[in-house]
């Protein structure tokens, strides 16, 4: 019971460290304040979970899911270009509400508020993952593939054009480097790995709805980001382990369930606000948050 609920709690982790690091590409290495991460996030659920059901192979879904949210991502910069600040997190924030609604509204298509149920537990090349652990597996393998890839990124002269762009985009212009396409290209793989994220994670739960995609996602997202460290890549990954691990501890106290959800939500509240007070950079993060 232990060893499924453990693996259970990997899974997500996997996710999670996936759509966190993702975030903080945009968020922390380029300086674009992106409310609307979840909504790639649910655009590439929503996306593998339709065409899995329609009959397209799940690594093509995954494949179009990944390119869907990019574009997407692309779009968002696109009407964005010119907003920075809070006038940017606002837009990216209406965003995020606009896909949410789209969930909700779009029957024909997600089912609305009844969501999407039956979705199949992926099928590679012929080998069906059946058991958590063979997901678990799975999803270990794409994290760790997903991670050195933005690592390898974060890490190039295109990373160095990302840190400047963050730390003096007007300088930057001067030195003839077009700043806006740096925020395309840094949105684009910042939206495709959240939708690559979202994808694992409709076909692990095998049901997905609008509700797992609104603002108290967003908040958890960030809130990993924050605990770990603006622009820290390990940072992002570590505060994924504390911020899921911590609260589960919970469920081994005789709590009652409905106050079991409550709890959890004091717990990364504490958690944010202390880090905020006593440590503002985060835990492994060399940025103010601004």
């Amino acid at each position: 019971m232990i060893e499924n609920y453990l693996i259970h709690i990997l899974i997500l982790i996997g996710i999670y460290i996936i759509l966190a690091v993702s975030l903080n590409i945009a968020l922390g290495y380029t300086g674009l304040l992106n409310l609307g991460h979840i909504a790639f996030f649910g655009i590439g659920a929503y996306t593998s979970a339709i065409l899995t059901r329609e009959g397209i192979p799940f690594i093509l879904a995954l494949i179009i899911s990944c390119i869907i949210a990019g574009c997407f991502g692309f779009l968002l910069v696109w009407i964005t270009k010119r907003l920075k600040g809070d006038y940017l997190a606002l837009a990216t924030l209406g965003f995020s509400f606009l896909i949410y609604s789209l969930m909700l509204n779009l029957s024909s298509i997600t089912n609305g508020p009844l969501g999407i149920s039956g979705i199949s537990r992926p099928n590679i090349f012929g080998y069906f993952l059946k058991s958590n652990f063979e997901f678990l597996l799975f999803v270990i393998f794409i994290a760790i593939i997903s991670c050195m890839i933005m690592y390898a990124i974060i890490k190039s002269p295109f990373g160095r054009l990302l840190h400047a762009t963050r730390d003096d985009e007007l300088g930057l212009r001067v030195l003839g480097k077009n700043t806006i396409k740096i925020k395309y290209k840094a949105m684009i793989i910042s939206s495709l790995f959240a939708g690559l994220a979202g994808s694992l994670f409709a076909h692990y739960n095998g049901y997905i709805d609008p509700t797992s995609f609104m603002l108290n996602s967003i908040i958890f997202i960030f809130t990993i980001v924050i605990v770990g460290g603006i622009a820290s890549f390990k940072g992002s990954i570590i505060a994924t382990f504390i911020l899921f691990i911590i609260p589960e501890l919970l469920r081994f106290f005789a709590i009652p369930s409905h106050v079991l959800g409550p709890t959890r939500q004091i717990i990364y509240a504490l958690i944010l606000i202390g880090i905020l007070l006593f440590k503002p950079k985060g835990l492994f993060g060399r940025i103010d948050l601004e």
